[in-house]
């Protein structure tokens, strides 16, 4: 995560919910400083007005395109124009691209291709084309059960129950597993170690859209703890100021 990432945030309006617009931009802040934050949709429409005190409330500058023809989607047409704009104007060197439409598929390629690091938002039924097409990929489903779940750690205090199941958790399934050990497998040393934070990102560059949290933990630590097919090794650092964490496949 680069915090002096300049980020150019351009949100699909039509395509994307606005009940969690508030957990997205503090999502998008762990990865950069967003300076552009803009939005796209036909404001004269009622099924958008639900967007209005949440652009005030976090400063997103509404972007008004109307529909010229039934049927056709315009507000791509605006967002794709403005993010070339902006690429050229050479002020951020990232995008977050919000939308769950394959149509940004091209536009996310040609950002990555001019050096932009570009980040993608979008639900779950977003087409891998799009999700591929990005360096990285949140499915705003995870956002959704976060603040869920601080909603309930609100609501402990009262009604202490911790166990109720996570909702809309992925499985770890053989696949998962065999990408995590392959992985691992690529970075290893002769023993078999692999530094968990060069795991992590490489695991990111063959999955954009992988993320611990898919699978309901914070961390990659305990993901990877929780399949019960890895040794893991904290290490002290350079110094002794924090832990190294390294990870290998257990010999059978």
């Amino acid at each position: 995560m680069d915090k002096d990432l300049k980020l150019a945030v351009l949100i699909d309006g039509d395509n994307i919910p606005s009940a969690y617009v508030k957990e997205m931009m503090e999502e998008i802040a762990k990865y950069g400083n967003p300076t552009i934050k803009r939005i796209y949709g036909d404001w004269t429409k009622p099924t958008l007005s639900k967007w209005k005190n949440l652009l005030l409330e976090n400063a997103i500058t509404p972007t008004q395109q109307y529909a010229y023809t039934s049927g056709k989607n315009a507000t791509d047409s605006a967002m794709i124009i403005d993010a070339m704009d902006i690429l050229y104007s050479e002020k951020v060197n990232g995008f977050c691209l919000v939308s769950s439409d394959s149509d940004f598929t091209r536009l996310a390629t040609r950002l990555r291709e001019a050096g932009m690091h570009v980040i993608g938002i979008g639900e779950k039924k977003t087409p891998e084309p799009f999700i591929v097409a990005c360096d990285r990929f949140i499915y705003i489903e995870i956002l959704r059960n976060r603040s869920k779940e601080s909603e309930s750690e609100n609501e402990s205090s009262t009604t202490p129950d911790k166990t109720e199941k996570k909702s809309g958790v992925d499985k770890i399934t053989p696949k998962v597993i065999r990408l995590i050990s392959k992985t691992i497998s690529d970075l290893a040393d002769d023993d078999g170690w692999a530094f968990l934070g060069d795991v992590g990102s490489l695991l990111q560059k063959k999955q954009p859209n992988f993320d611990s949290r898919n699978y309901g933990f914070e961390k990659l630590t305990p993901l990877i703890n929780s399949i019960g097919k890895y040794e893991i090794d904290q290490r002290e650092s350079y110094k002794g100021k924090f832990k190294l964490i390294y990870v290998r496949i257990k010999k059978r």
